[in-house]
Protein backbone atom coordinates (compact mmCIF):
# COMPACT_ATOMS: atom_id res chain seq x y z
CA UNK A 1 0.00 0.00 0.00
CA UNK A 2 1.39 3.38 -0.95
CA UNK A 3 1.12 6.08 1.20
CA UNK A 4 0.95 9.72 -0.05
CA UNK A 5 1.54 13.04 2.26
CA UNK A 6 -0.65 15.61 0.57
CA UNK A 7 0.06 19.44 1.73
CA UNK A 8 -3.46 18.65 4.75
CA UNK A 9 -1.63 15.41 6.51
CA UNK A 10 1.55 17.21 6.45
CA UNK A 11 -0.06 20.59 8.45
CA UNK A 12 -2.04 17.81 10.33
CA UNK A 13 1.60 15.84 11.60
CA UNK A 14 2.98 19.21 12.05
CA UNK A 15 0.28 20.77 14.12
CA UNK A 16 0.26 17.06 16.20
CA UNK A 17 3.95 17.33 16.48
CA UNK A 18 3.81 20.81 17.91
CA UNK A 19 0.92 19.82 20.51
CA UNK A 20 3.55 17.01 21.67
CA UNK A 21 6.23 18.90 22.08
CA UNK A 22 4.53 21.73 23.81
CA UNK A 23 3.11 19.05 26.15
CA UNK A 24 6.52 17.81 26.78
CA UNK A 25 7.85 21.53 27.27
CA UNK A 26 4.74 22.34 29.82
CA UNK A 27 5.09 18.71 31.89
CA UNK A 28 9.14 20.19 32.85
CA UNK A 29 8.10 23.44 33.12
CA UNK A 30 5.53 22.37 36.15
CA UNK A 31 8.29 20.66 37.71
CA UNK A 32 8.71 23.50 40.99
CA UNK A 33 12.15 24.57 41.24
CA UNK A 34 14.03 23.84 44.34
CA UNK A 35 16.58 26.07 45.81
CA UNK A 36 20.23 25.07 46.03
CA UNK A 37 22.77 24.44 48.89
CA UNK A 38 25.39 27.20 49.11
CA UNK A 39 28.97 25.20 49.40
CA UNK A 40 32.96 26.35 50.67
CA UNK A 41 32.92 27.37 46.87
CA UNK A 42 29.67 29.24 46.16
CA UNK A 43 29.91 32.75 45.60
CA UNK A 44 28.08 36.00 45.30
CA UNK A 45 27.83 36.70 41.35
CA UNK A 46 27.47 40.32 42.07
CA UNK A 47 31.09 40.84 44.03
CA UNK A 48 33.02 37.16 44.04
CA UNK A 49 32.55 36.97 47.95
CA UNK A 50 32.28 32.92 49.00
CA UNK A 51 28.90 32.83 51.04
CA UNK A 52 30.15 30.61 53.31
CA UNK A 53 32.52 33.44 54.75
CA UNK A 54 30.36 35.61 55.78
CA UNK A 55 26.95 36.49 58.07
CA UNK A 56 23.24 36.89 57.44
CA UNK A 57 20.33 35.83 55.25
CA UNK A 58 21.68 34.79 51.41
CA UNK A 59 19.45 34.57 48.46
CA UNK A 60 19.43 33.29 44.96
CA UNK A 61 17.66 33.85 41.50
CA UNK A 62 16.85 31.10 38.94
CA UNK A 63 15.89 32.67 35.39
CA UNK A 64 13.73 31.35 33.15
CA UNK A 65 16.13 29.09 30.67
CA UNK A 66 19.56 29.69 32.86
CA UNK A 67 20.68 26.01 34.25
CA UNK A 68 22.75 28.12 36.74
CA UNK A 69 20.86 30.06 39.87
CA UNK A 70 22.28 33.42 40.65
CA UNK A 71 23.38 33.78 44.10
CA UNK A 72 23.57 36.54 46.48
CA UNK A 73 25.63 37.46 49.88
CA UNK A 74 23.19 39.52 50.68
CA UNK A 75 19.25 40.15 50.66
CA UNK A 76 20.24 44.00 49.73
CA UNK A 77 21.86 42.76 46.74
CA UNK A 78 18.76 40.45 45.77
CA UNK A 79 16.52 43.18 45.95
CA UNK A 80 18.78 45.61 44.13
CA UNK A 81 19.11 43.72 41.21
CA UNK A 82 14.92 42.25 40.81
CA UNK A 83 13.77 46.07 41.16
CA UNK A 84 16.00 47.72 38.64
CA UNK A 85 14.52 49.29 35.72
CA UNK A 86 16.91 47.38 33.70
CA UNK A 87 15.91 43.57 35.25
CA UNK A 88 13.82 41.79 32.36
CA UNK A 89 15.00 38.67 32.04
CA UNK A 90 12.04 36.23 32.90
CA UNK A 91 12.17 34.59 36.31
CA UNK A 92 11.55 31.27 37.63
CA UNK A 93 12.38 31.36 41.31
CA UNK A 94 13.42 33.75 43.95
CA UNK A 95 14.81 32.30 47.24
CA UNK A 96 15.88 33.77 50.56
CA UNK A 97 17.01 31.50 53.79
CA UNK A 98 14.28 31.52 56.66
CA UNK A 99 16.35 33.75 59.55
CA UNK A 100 13.87 31.85 62.11
CA UNK A 101 15.89 28.68 61.79
CA UNK A 102 18.99 29.50 60.45
CA UNK A 103 22.15 30.21 62.66
CA UNK A 104 22.79 34.45 61.69
CA UNK A 105 26.37 33.50 61.62
CA UNK A 106 26.30 30.71 59.53
CA UNK A 107 23.30 30.32 57.64
CA UNK A 108 22.44 27.02 55.70
CA UNK A 109 19.61 25.95 54.53
CA UNK A 110 16.31 26.86 55.61
CA UNK A 111 15.53 28.33 51.92
CA UNK A 112 11.79 29.95 51.30
CA UNK A 113 9.87 31.67 48.76
CA UNK A 114 11.40 35.42 48.60
CA UNK A 115 7.38 36.19 47.33
CA UNK A 116 6.26 34.74 50.69
CA UNK A 117 8.47 36.30 53.15
CA UNK A 118 8.33 38.50 55.81
CA UNK A 119 11.24 41.11 55.75
CA UNK A 120 12.87 43.34 58.08
CA UNK A 121 14.35 46.45 57.11
CA UNK A 122 16.48 48.77 59.13
CA UNK A 123 17.77 46.44 62.56
CA UNK A 124 21.03 46.66 64.02
CA UNK A 125 22.10 43.24 63.15
CA UNK A 126 24.48 43.24 59.93
CA UNK A 127 24.83 40.95 56.85
CA UNK A 128 27.95 40.29 54.69
CA UNK A 129 27.77 43.51 53.44
CA UNK A 130 26.56 45.33 56.40
CA UNK A 131 23.24 46.75 56.70
CA UNK A 132 20.38 44.14 55.74
CA UNK A 133 17.55 42.96 55.09
CA UNK A 134 16.06 39.81 57.72
CA UNK A 135 14.30 37.66 56.00
CA UNK A 136 11.79 35.11 57.76
CA UNK A 137 9.00 32.76 57.14
CA UNK A 138 7.18 33.32 59.52
CA UNK A 139 5.49 36.46 61.08
CA UNK A 140 6.19 35.90 64.62
CA UNK A 141 10.29 35.19 64.05
CA UNK A 142 9.87 38.62 62.10
CA UNK A 143 8.27 40.24 65.10
CA UNK A 144 10.78 38.92 67.60
CA UNK A 145 13.71 39.77 65.76
CA UNK A 146 12.55 43.49 65.98
CA UNK A 147 12.28 43.75 69.62
CA UNK A 148 15.75 42.25 69.66
CA UNK A 149 17.44 43.83 67.32
CA UNK A 150 15.09 46.72 65.98
CA UNK A 151 13.80 47.42 62.52
CA UNK A 152 9.99 47.23 60.73
CA UNK A 153 8.73 43.96 58.95
CA UNK A 154 7.43 44.60 55.63
CA UNK A 155 6.34 42.29 53.08
CA UNK A 156 8.13 41.52 49.63
CA UNK A 157 6.07 43.79 48.02
CA UNK A 158 6.58 46.81 50.12
CA UNK A 159 10.71 46.63 49.15
CA UNK A 160 11.27 49.45 47.20
CA UNK A 161 14.23 50.45 45.00
CA UNK A 162 15.26 53.56 47.10
CA UNK A 163 15.59 51.04 50.51
CA UNK A 164 17.70 48.68 48.60
CA UNK A 165 20.59 51.60 46.70
CA UNK A 166 24.21 50.03 47.14
CA UNK A 167 25.97 53.25 45.71
CA UNK A 168 26.97 53.93 49.73
CA UNK A 169 29.33 52.29 51.66
CA UNK A 170 32.98 51.88 50.08
CA UNK A 171 32.44 53.43 46.69
CA UNK A 172 31.99 56.77 49.27
CA UNK A 173 34.87 55.77 51.72
CA UNK A 174 37.45 58.70 51.10
CA UNK A 175 39.26 56.29 53.56
CA UNK A 176 40.16 54.11 50.79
Amino acid sequence: MKTTFNRRSLLLLAAISAVTLAGCGRQDEAKPLVALEIDPRTTCDLDGMLLADYPGPKAQIHFVGVAEAMFFCDTVELFNTLLRPEQVRAIAAVFVQDMGKADWEQPRGHWIDAKAGIYVLGSKRHGSMGPTIASFAQEADAQAFVKQWGGRVLRYAEIKPEMVDLSGGALHDSRM
